[in-house]
């Protein structure tokens, strides 16, 4: 967690699940000066004050990524770093309110850079998804949209020191609207619903997706897309894992659902670079400085980073673990 040692943090979206998981880990390892929640969910705040009660570091802007307004007020702190993680992401809701996604996380990114820029915050990172490649639902459709903008934002800071990046992963074990709970509450009545057998999934902890942004932060030029070389998982596996020996009930796959998910796409392999550790997908257009990574590897011709030919997958012993620690 060196990436947050002595340094002013905003949090945007700081009361969902990656945020609030993101305070407790900063606290207790990062050494920050300060962390300040941006979040539009009063209770929400008021929960985790009553958490951290007389944490002298932790300070609460109640406000919506929408208000630009709000952005700037909130961004006049001497900040060091902002983590962009508000978004709607629930995928149904989104394709029956389209114009309230697009607010939240089109226009809402849009306005975090901005308000970035305009306050001279040296580092924002902006939080991304697998369903963002390719995508084939609105929530997808949106957070592509987002990632051009955090990456093509260093282009429009012009002379000033602010860089963007953004962080790209699957799907994080113990989030919310993860399906663990969904399964673990129909076990009760001894049926579990999936929506495909053959269907994958790239699979994080919350705690691994923290991790990873703080690497991103050290690591991070500007305009980069970084991606975790995470493992797969089958959702057959995860439900026998979760229900054991409960009946499983195939529904058909939903609108806007992927059997598969990729978080390199082909034609992004053509500029990405491989780390131990990492895929970098590195901007085709720039005019803002070097981000060309000289020291790390490309990809052969033809790599995409899917979650059906992924080369790892989670044991069983590590998918168990994983399901008893979330």
């Amino acid at each position: 967690m060196r990436a947050f040692k002595d340094k002013r943090i905003l949090v945007t979206g700081g009361t969902g699940s990656f945020g609030r998981r993101l305070v407790r880990r900063v606290l207790d390892d990062g050494q920050p000066e300060r962390i300040i929640v941006f979040s539009r969910d009063e209770f929400k705040q008021h929960d985790i004050r009553s958490e951290f009660r007389g944490e002298r570091r932790l300070e609460f802007f109640i406000g919506n990524v929408r208000d630009e307004r709000r952005l700037h007020r909130a961004f006049q702190a001497g900040l060091d770093v902002v983590i962009h993680a508000a978004a709607l992401k629930q995928v149904p809701a989104c394709e029956y309110n389209p114009f309230e996604a697009v607010k939240t996380n089109i226009l809402g990114a849009h306005n975090v850079i901005n308000a970035a820029i305009d306050c001279n915050v040296p580092k924002v990172i902006g939080l991304s998804t697998d369903k963002a490649v390719s995508p084939t639902n609105l929530y997808g459709a949106t957070k592509l949209c987002a990632e051009k903008l955090f990456i093509q934002g260093n282009s429009y800071a012009g002379g000033r020191a602010t860089r963007f990046c953004c962080v790209r992963y699957g799907n994080v074990l113990g989030s919310r609207g993860s399906i663990i709970p969904l399964f673990r509450q129909q076990r009760e009545q001894g049926k579990v619903t999936v929506t495909d057998p053959r269907m994958t999934r790239f699979w994080l902890t919350l705690d691994q997706a923290i991790e990873f942004v703080s690497l991103s932060l050290e690591r991070m030029v500007g305009g980069e897309v970084f991606v975790p070389r995470i493992p797969s998982l089958g959702i057959m596996e995860l439900a026998k894992t979760i229900a054991p020996g409960c009946d499983i009930e195939c529904t058909g796959i939903r609108p806007g659902e992927k059997l598969h998910e990729c978080l390199v796409s082909v034609d992004e392999a053509r500029h990405t670079k491989a780390l131990d550790d990492m895929f970098v997908i590195l901007p085709e257009y720039h005019r803002w400085g070097d981000v060309n990574w000289k020291d790390a590897d490309g990809l052969p011709d033809g790599f995409s980073f899917n979650s059906d030919t992924n080369d790892r997958w989670l044991s069983d012993d590590e998918l168990r673990q994983m399901v008893e620690t979330h």
